[in-house]
This record gives structure tokens, C-alpha cells and sequence, in this order.
């Protein structure tokens, strides 16, 4: 019997299987932050329970934490009794913690894959939906909510609800790979398929165009698959897979040994059925830019803001929601996406601010200034990632540009933080949401690539980036 990539993860982790009813499911990775986890470790003491596998448990500091000085006091009163909290638990409860200080310390879906804490085959759940980016490695990797944080705390299990597979073929190649980027693939994935195209699937992405992308590339596709509605994204892993994992400072050491059978099992069998499947043709993609507030409201640069009546195409509650989203933006039918204005721009987020995303900005900005009217930071995704940017010099290279050069978080990826916009701030943003409020109140968040990001900063506007290279 042939079976996907996902029925084999699945598979070979079920505990307990019952006919119509969820399954309980093992899992390998577990890792938590300073949002998600209070009320779980609250559980725990309320129960008198241990954390099952503190050993398989990793915990980081990254939702609230400041991207400025570090050594200055929290001025957020809330984001200092978090992070105080997790200190707490991880102390009490013996489990590993990336501290504000700590080297490794960095978004917990960016040090996950940078640390070799995310191995191909395994399966990896955090309390946080973008949980979904280590599925670029081979992994079923999602997000649960804060009961489900508690229920892998205590037993290393979780009761799950099969999800239907979906299979993303991508095919052609590239024409501008550094203009057309793995964002511009997945917003144009997600444009086609809707918000809601994935719900209740685990998308599954195949084709040349896929094996051609970088493992950061990767990371970034199924980073947003979750923006599809899926439950999950996966890759199966390759060759760059493996080279990427080798010697990282988790790596088991019977790495070789692991290599081998990843490549003799980790990957869809001929001829398996998928639930789903989809077809997309890189060769026709642009840079995208979304002008709503939902990930699926998009265009090519080269487009105009389409009327609500071709972006519904006949569905009156798309049709409903793409006037509510013209008006919260500010934005009319048939405005030309280069004529969009740009107050701020943000380079971070767990979608894009590893340091392949931060060289190829650099190169865009690189020798020019940030528009007088524009208010531009650089956020990298981990101290790691800082690190290795400033000894290639990447720091300096923005700094002369007028970006703000800051320390790692999700910073203003969710406003959870000082890092925000101000009411009616209009933010070109390599983030992975662009909902109401998302980035601050009143905020209108424009999501593009980083190389976007950067020339958007550079010209005061959306403007092609093609034209910078």
C-alpha cells in the first residue's frame, strides 16, 4: 500500500488509533515560549505533575522580548512578568531555556532548524501556529493551543484529529529566482487557493521549482502554509536538507546512521494518493504585494488593487470582505500597486529573517539611503543569525542605509511588543499577517519579500525590484 510522506510521519507515531475518534500521537520535539506556556505550567503545579520529557522540551524568550538595548529595563510591565514567568517555570521544571541573553536565544521557529533541535521525520509542536515552518526539514511540525501545551508538558502525547492530505506541486523555474522569490511562490499559492484552500490538510509541496529552493527558502513556504488554513506544511528532505543539519549543535551524534534511513523513508511513494492536489507555474509569478487584510488579497507589483467584485468573483461574503479590507486599508479599486505610499518598513519575522533574507535585502540596499519619509528596521531572526550578519558586515550596510539595525524577537511581526505601528502607519512587512491590528492598531500591513521590503524602503513606495537588479 503506497503512502504520502505525512501517513508515514503519522504512522510511525501513533499510540492509540480508534476508528472514527482521534489518535493519540507521539511526539518527538516540544518547544515553548513565553506566551503560550504560563497557564500550562499553572496546570501542571494544580495536578502535581512533572513535565514528561523535560530532555525533549526546549524553551526560548522570543514573542515579548525588547529588540533594542537589553541591558536597559523592560518599560512593557506585561512582557516583563512573561518573560520573569518563564524563567520561572523552566527553572522549576529543569527545562532548557534560550534566555534574553543567551547566544542561541532567537524566534523559537528560526533556532529550532538553526540548532538541530528539528529533525527530518519527527514530530515537533509549539504553541504557536507558525510551528509549521520546520515542515520545510521533512517534519510534521504545527501549532497547538495552551491546554494542548499542558498535555504534551505532562505525557509527550497529544490526541489529534487525522488531518486529509493536500498535495502543491510546483513546477518551471524561476526567471528572476532573486526578485521572485519563496514568498512571492506561497502569497501566489495562497492567493489562488484561498485563506481556507488548506483547512483541514496537511499541504505537501512537490516539483522542481521546490527542490531548486534553499532550505531558509523552504522554511519560508511552509512557514505560511498555515495562512492556507492547513493544519501543517512538509517537504520531504534532500540532500541540502541534510547538509543543512549536519554539525549543528543538537545534532545526534549517530547523524550518518539517521541520513540513511531518512533517505530510504522519508518521501511520498510512487503513485500515492493524495486528498487534494494543486498546480502552479512559477515561470508566471511576480513580486507579490497584498493590499487587504487577509494573506490570499494580493497582486502582482506590476498589478492595480482589484475591485472587490474580481476579487470576490461572485462569492458575496469575499466580495463583503474585500470592501471592509479597501476601507480599513485606505485603498481604492484601480490604484496601481506602485503608487502605494510607505510609512514603515519591517525586515524580521519567523517568515523572513534568517540570514539568506537579510544578505538579499543588503544587496538591494547596499551604497543607498532610506526615503526621507520612511522609518526602516532590521530585525534579525536569532542572535545567531545577528552574529553571522555582522561579520559579514550586513549590520553596517543597513546602519549606512538608515535602517535600524536591532537584537532578535518576533518584534513587530504581532505587536505583542514595543515594536509597533501607530493608527494609519502604512508597513511594507516580510511578516506572514496582515491582519487587522496585526502589527498595532490601526496599523495596514503590506506583506512582501524582503528584497520588496528593501526597495519599498529605498523608494518611499512599492516599487518593482526587478528594476534594482
Amino acid at each position: 500500500m503506497t503512502e504520502t510522506l505525512f501517513e508515514k510521519i503519522w504512522n510511525s507515531h501513533v499510540v492509540v488509533e480508534r476508528e472514527n475518534e482521534p489518535s493519540l500521537i507521539y511526539i518527538d520535539r516540544h518547544l515553548i515560549h513565553e506566551v503560550t506556556s504560563p497557564q500550562a505550567f499553572d496546570g501542571l503545579r494544580a495536578n502535581n505533575r512533572d513535565v514528561r520529557r523535560r530532555d525533549l522540551t526546549v524553551a526560548t524568550i522570543d514573542h515579548n522580548v525588547p529588540t533594542t538595548d537589553r541591558s536597559l529595563p523592560m518599560i512593557d510591565e506585561t512582557s516583563s512578568t512573561q518573560i520573569k514567568t518563564l524563567e520561572k517555570n523552566c527553572k522549576d521544571f529543569g527545562i532548557k531555556l534560550f534566555g534574553i541573553n543567551d547566544p542561541n536565544q532567537g524566534i523559537v521557529h528560526v533556532i529550532g532548524p538553526q540548532l538541530g533541535i528539528t529533525l527530518p521525520g519527527s514530530t515537533i509542536v509549539c504553541g504557536d501556529s507558525h510551528t509549521s515552518t520546520q515542515g520545510a526539514f521533512g517534519a510534521f511540525a504545527f501549532g497547538i493551543g495552551t491546554s494542548e501545551v499542558e498535555h504534551t508538558l505532562a505525557t509527550q502525547t497529544l490526541w489529534l484529529e487525522k488531518p486529509k492530505t493536500f498535495e502543491i506541486l510546483a513546477t518551471g523555474k524561476r526567471k528572476n529566482p532573486f526578485a521572485v522569490t519563496s514568498k512571492d511562490i506561497i502569497l501566489s499559492i495562497i492567493k489562488q487557493i484561498g485563506t481556507d484552500g488548506g483547512t483541514g490538510h496537511v499541504l505537501e509541496y512537490h516539483g522542481d521549482a521546490i527542490s531548486d529552493l534553499s532550505m531558509e527558502q523552504r522554511m519560508t513556504i511552509c512557514n505560511m502554509s498555515i495562512e492556507a488554513g492547513s493544519r501543517a506544511g512538509l517537504i520531504a528532505p534532500d540532500e541540502k536538507t541534510f547538509d543543512y543539519l549536519n554539525n549543528r549543535k543538537y545534532t545526534p551524534t549517530n547523524y550518518d546512521e539517521l541520513v540513511d534511513y531518512w533517505k530510504s523513508n522519508l518521501m511520498s511513494d510512487t503513485n500515492s494518493k493524495f486528498d487534494k492536489s494543486f498546480t502552479i507555474d512559477v515561470d508566471k509569478i511576480e513580486p507579490q504585494v497584498s493590499w487587504g487584510t487577509n494573506p490570499a488579497m494580493v497582486s502582482d507589483v506590476t498589478g492595480k488593487i482589484p475591485t472587490p467584485e474580481e476579487f470576490g468573483q461572485n462569492n458575496e461574503i469575499q466580495i463583503e470582505s474585500a470592501k471592509k479590507a479597501l476601507l480599513y486599508m485606505d485603498l481604492k479599486p484601480d490604484t496601481p500597486i506602485v503608487e502605494i505610499p510607505v510609512d514603515r518598513v519591517f525586515i524580521g519575522s519567523c517568515t523572513n529573517a534568517r540570514l539568506e533574507d537579510l544578505k538579499d535585502a543588503a544587496e538591494i540596499v547596499n551604497g543607498k539611503t532610506v526615503n526621507s519619509h520612511v522609518g526602516a528596521m532590521v530585525v534579525p531572526g536569532s542572535q545567531m543569525v545577528k552574529l553571522e550578519a555582522e561579520k559579514l558586515g550586513l549590520d553596517k550596510i543597513f546602519k549606512d542605509a538608515n535602517f535600524e539595525w536591532r537584537e532578535s524577537g518576533c518584534s513587530m511581526c504581532l505587536g505583542m511588543n514595543p515594536d509597533i505601528l501607530k493608527p494609519g502607519e502604512r508597513c511594507a512587512s516580510t511578516s506572514n499577517r496582515n491582519f487587522e491590528g496585526r502589527q498595532g492598531s490601526g496599523g495596514r500591513t503590506h506583506l512582501v519579500s524582503p528584497v520588496m521590503a528593501a526597495a519599498s524602503a529605498i523608494a518611499g513606495h512599492f516599487v518593482d525590484v526587478r528594476e534594482f537588479c
